[in-house]
């Protein structure tokens, strides 16, 4: 006779297990196996709560594993027998291999980083036909009926690698598949245990709703043992027969009906455990049977109108998936505000599982996430990729900064001082157009700063040394960028030397190169490194790889970043909390508070249970045949439907349902900003309840949320900021064209000058911004330099040469310089016809400058002497003390109306200041003409502004003038206010302070008392 039993599925399955074994069992000793670890701890969890402190012996618990373990030991003599199983580096790296040497039979050959998933892919089929007892060798080859694509045989040819050269493989180094040693050993401890003394201590296998053919033999061994005893999770007695013996495959009760096929037992042949008599989890029960009925008993919904006793079924229709996680966070912490109470969330959706625990963590609560984390976003992984993407990208600023802002990039010195020169050394490199590939590179673009500024002080000698508002980056880092690049060199020497080579060798320099660069100046960079669960489980994955990608073709060091992403894929870690304060967290964990994935809360019970991500495709998940073979070749194979799959998620979603006095059904009606799907069980749920008049009670979480974030009252705009800093501190020095941003903007001068903030440019910048109009005045002002005293014959080829050669020493990538050598050649065309037109016009001019510097000194202002000064593109002087004043535009020019208005001033200031001599060694002399030249280089070449006799430039520069003289006066005056936009419509083109201002906070609700002054 055999001990087959089942617990009802609202009774807790492992205390009513535990409870039986001490009730029944009157000897020490004994074996329990259970599906998985998870299982087993929770096992033995429920001998400590029925003990509550009494001394026991307790039986050896023992994990078979389930489908997504990789190996199992259960003991005996039969372990000894079997030959090793091949390691899951070695196994992925020669099945890696063979994917590359095979990869043209889909034309093209794949990257390294292409070519492990497709060997992971391999390995998962090869696990999946030894679970399911299927030969691949011998059927596999028929797979594909000739009316089949031809692509289909194309990949069963490609698969002549599992069923030829994989064997061969393993028979040649003596190795089994990981999981063909699995199935091994469970059929040896199933035969052993067949042939045990009948006197041998109790043996039961508790918990498995389905499993591979191996597992069915082990619990067939187990319940014809005298002592034995198999006890089955939640079988459904109440299911009609007719419907049981033709259960589709997405039906949660569907692995349990094949289960007790393989087992030859019927359900009357049952003994039932914990069946309390009716109770709120059992009405509940019969809910879930009928809303969960397979097609042919549907009938049965309209036979019995009688509502639903559903007391502590709650809904939580999200809108999207962040007011999903914060209204899950509320209901766990609102769960464990009671005494002794535990509140569980379980979901297959990690992305939902870390919001959970993140908007937790603003409570104080740290929960005890059993998934873990992926090893790929560890500390040490991400700092190992990040120095494998910043040697791909010859060290590019953005994969530069990213690496030496890791909290565990130290450069041999103190961490804090390694994050000061990476800051000095971004500040003073890396913003901007991006530098020359390398250290080099880097060295290149210091030198040309070291030179930029020498030249730029020695243009202003001649003005006078006051302080022109500038302020240094930061405080000082401990070493100046020079020592700091020596350093950065040294550390990643390693790798900077191996471009290509074989994968070990690239894995063992990237590794030197990382604990070289960790090291501080007191701890060895190794010791950080691998500290803690995380550095042990990435030091474990590097050296297994070090150990088996020997097999590999030579690979360049660009491929390593992908290459580690590949190998990290699907690996987790649990625990992986870094040194600092690691302790402290762990203390920290919540000991109510739990976050499970689905395998994870099998068999688990909370007092409360969220089941999270209830959408299709995520929970259950979209059924996938895999990779490799269509439906109808898995079938003709012999390898299971992926509805499997759906029948599995759909038995641990009606368990869980069962689980709980208080269950939450949770799901977002958005997904990553599309429409979502309800998952299926939950449309069923609400067509049932619909036509019975009920619907599940909405969880009201969803109205705590606003009152989270959001204010009680309505919400009020922010003032409009009104400094009005001492009179002492307000800038005594501005250029001409900071002039038009005082008009325009004063609250930027006062950010600028008296706050001391500069907008930092962006990283790698895009050179059409930062170097165009650079390359154009550059090579405007060698033209001149070297022409302006002797004027060339053919004018626009001396302009091309000159802009070729300023392109040139700019430097640019070859595809950028090439974009643009056709526009700078229509700016030197139209710029030759613009000189010969004013020539042939005006004459040739006495002498012409470029990029003069500029200063005029206002002794008459109420706060103390003003400074002005300007910097002019090209001042021409012709007799009579006669000039004109031009300036380059390569962008947009200013309206003229701007312009004789003052709100435009830069050309008027200039020639204000060119009356009374404030050009250093230029005379003074009256500007008639002043120009704007528009360069772009595009379709119309160019275009000029020009302001002549008939404008009354004197007019205008008294007016000008006399408006700068006002302005200095009015910001004299401490009360005066330095506002944000006063203007709206005579707002600056580029607002760099504007989010400072929070100018778009309070511009709609601009007070009107002063929004026009």
């Amino acid at each position: 006779m055999r001990a087959i039993a089942t617990v009802p599925a609202h009774v807790p399955f492992l205390d009513t297990c535990a409870t039986r074994w001490l009730t029944l069992v009157d000897r020490a000793g004994g074996v329990i196996v259970v599906p998985g670890r998870r299982a087993a701890r929770g096992l033995m969890e429920a001998f400590l709560r029925r003990l509550d402190g009494e001394a026991a012996l307790l039986p050896r618990i023992v994990s078979v594993g389930d489908l997504d373990d990789d190996e199992i030991a259960l003991g005996g003599d039969a372990e000894l027998a079997l030959p090793p199983a091949v390691t899951p580096a070695r196994r992925l790296s020669v099945l890696a291999a063979m994917v590359l040497r095979a990869g043209d039979a889909f034309g093209t050959t794949p990257s390294i980083d292409q070519a492990w998933p497709l060997a992971r892919a391999l390995a998962d089929l090869m696990d999946e036909a030894e679970r399911s007892g299927c030969d691949l060798a011998s059927r596999l080859p028929d797979a594909a009926e000739p009316r089949f694509a031809a692509h289909w045989h194309q990949t069963l040819q490609f698969l002549e690698i599992v069923t030829a050269a994989w064997p061969a493989w393993l028979a040649e180094a003596g190795v089994m598949n990981p999981v063909a040693r699995q199935v091994a050993l469970v059929k040896a401890q199933a035969d052993m245990w067949r042939t045990a003394p009948v006197d041998a201590p109790p043996i039961w296998a508790i918990g498995f709703s389905e499993g591979m053919a191996s597992v069915a033999g082990l619990l067939d061994a187990v319940s014809r043992r005298p002592n034995g005893c198999v006890v089955l999770p939640g079988v459904d007695l109440a299911l009609a027969e007719t419907l049981w013996g033709t259960l589709p495959e997405s039906h949660p009760q569907a692995g349990l009906a094949r289960l007790l096929g393989d087992l030859d037992c019927s359900r009357a042949e049952l003994e039932i455990w914990g069946d309390d008599g009716p109770g709120p989890r059992a009405d509940r029960v019969a809910f879930v049977s009928t809303a969960l009925l397979p097609p042919g008993g549907l009938p049965v919904w309209g036979q019995d109108r009688a509502p639903f006793a559903l007391d502590g079924v709650w809904d939580l229709p999200a809108p999207d998936q962040q007011h999903e996680a914060v209204a899950i966070a509320l209901i766990l912490r609102d769960a464990v505000e009671q005494h002794g109470r535990s509140a569980a969330l379980v979901t297959p959706d990690r992305q939902l599982a870390r919001r959970v625990a993140t908007e937790l963590r603003r409570f104080g609560v740290l929960a005890d996430d059993s998934a873990g984390e992926a090893l790929s976003s560890t500390p040490p992984a991400v700092f190992l990729r990040l120095l494998a993407a910043a040697v791909a990208d010859e060290l590019s600023p953005v994969s530069l900064l990213s690496l030496l802002k890791h909290p565990l990039a130290a450069a041999g010195l103190a961490p804090g001082d390694a994050r000061a020169s990476a800051r000095l050394l971004e500040r003073r490199l890396l913003r901007g157009p991006a530098p020359p590939p390398g250290i080099a590179g880097l060295r290149a673009r210091l030198t040309q700063q070291a030179e930029d500024a020498r030249l730029d002080a020695r243009s202003m000698r001649h003005v006078l040394p006051e302080d022109t508002g500038a302020i240094a980056d930061a405080p000082d880092a401990p070493e100046s960028i020079a020592p700091f690049l020596d350093r950065l060199e040294d550390a990643l020497a390693p790798i900077l030397r191996r471009t290509w080579g074989p994968l070990p060798d690239l894995l063992a320099a990237l590794v030197e190169a990382a604990e070289n660069l960790a090291q501080t100046d007191e701890v060895p960079g190794a010791a950080r490194l691998w500290a803690g669960e995380d550095g042990h489980a990435l030091s474990t994955l590097l050296a297994d790889l070090l150990d088996s990608t020997d097999v590999l073709p030579e690979q360049p060091s660009a491929r390593l970043e992908s290459f580690l992403l590949a190998t990290m894929a699907g690996q987790m870690v649990r625990g992986a909390l870094r040194p600092a304060g690691r302790d402290e967290i762990a203390q920290a964990r919540h000991p109510r508070v739990f976050i499970w994935g689905v395998l994870e809360a099998r068999l688990q019970a909370a007092d409360l249970i969220v089941l999270g991500g209830l959408n299709e495709g995520i929970w259950p998940p979209s059924p996938d045949p895999g990779p490799w073979l269509s439906r109808p070749m898995r079938t003709r194979v012999g390898l299971p439907s992926p509805e499997r799959a759906i029948g599995a998620a759909a038995h641990d979603f009606a368990g869980l349902l069962l689980a709980a006095p208080t269950v939450v059904l949770s799901r977002a009606g958005r997904l990553d900003g599309a429409p979502a799907v309800p998952a299926r069980w939950l449309v069923r749920f609400g067509a049932l309840l619909g036509g019975r008049g009920q619907r599940l009670p909405r969880h009201p979480a969803l109205d705590w949320m606003p009152r989270l974030d959001q204010p009680d009252g309505p919400a009020r705009a922010v003032a409009a900021p009104r400094p009005t800093p001492p009179v002492a501190l307000r800038p005594r020095q501005l250029s001409v064209t900071e002039i038009e941003t005082w008009l325009r903007d004063p609250y930027a001068i006062y950010a600028k000058h008296i706050l001391r903030l500069r907008k930092l440019s962006p990283l790698e910048e895009d050179a059409d911004h930062a170097d165009y109009g650079t390359i154009v005045h550059r090579g405007l002002d060698l033209f001149l330099a070297w022409n302006a005293s002797n004027w060339p014959k053919d004018v626009e080829s001396a302009l091309a040469s000159c802009l070729m050669q300023a392109l040139e020493q700019a430097r640019l990538r070859p595809a950028l310089a090439a974009w643009w050598r056709p526009r700078l050649l229509r700016i030197a065309a139209f710029v030759a016809e613009r000189e010969t037109l004013r020539r042939a016009e005006s004459g040739a001019p006495e002498r012409i400058v470029a990029e003069v510097p500029g200063l005029a000194v206002l002794k008459s202002a109420p706060g103390g002497p003003f400074r002005l000064t300007a910097r002019a593109d090209r001042i021409e002087l012709y007799a009579a003390e006669i000039a004109a004043v031009i300036d380059y535009k390569t962008g947009q020019l200013p309206r003229k109306k701007d312009v004789k208005d003052g709100w435009s001033p830069q050309l008027v200031l200039e020639a204000a200041m060119l009356s009374f001599g404030g050009f250093g060694a230029l005379p003074a002399a009256r500007a008639t003409l002043l120009e704007y030249w528009r360069l772009t280089g595009d379709r119309d070449r160019g275009e000029t502004l020009p302001f002549g006799a008939d404008d009354d430039i004197d007019e205008m520069i008294v007016e000008v003038w006399e408006r700068l003289l006002a302005l200095i006066a009015a910001y004299d005056v401490p009360a005066q206010p330095y506002l944000s936009h006063p203007s709206p419509k005579r707002g600056p083109a580029y607002a760099d302070y504007a989010e400072l201002a929070r100018y778009a906070e309070w511009s709609a609700a601009r007070d009107e008392e002063w929004s026009d002054a």
